[in-house]
């Protein structure tokens, strides 16, 4: 798993209540950590591996990305 995509499940961890996929997306672009192409195609693939459902992270998801959150962590 490459590092863009650990962020982007961290991003999905630590958004706000309410916030959709395509939100957190957009916040990752604007913060510059990926490009909309590169963003939409991460978000692709993490559904595909069943990271990611409409609603959110998967139980699978979640467990990945508080790894990331300790990797991550000083």
């Amino acid at each position: 798993m490459d590092i863009l995509e650990k962020v982007f499940l961290l991003a999905v961890l630590k958004r706000q209540e309410g916030e959709s996929l395509q939100e957190v997306l957009h916040q990752l672009v604007n913060t510059k950590s990926c490009t909309q192409k590169e963003g939409k195609a991460v978000l692709k693939k993490l559904k595909k591996e069943g990271f990611l459902n409409e609603e959110g992270l998967t139980f699978k998801g979640v467990a990945l990305a508080k790894e990331a959150e300790a990797e991550f962590t000083l």
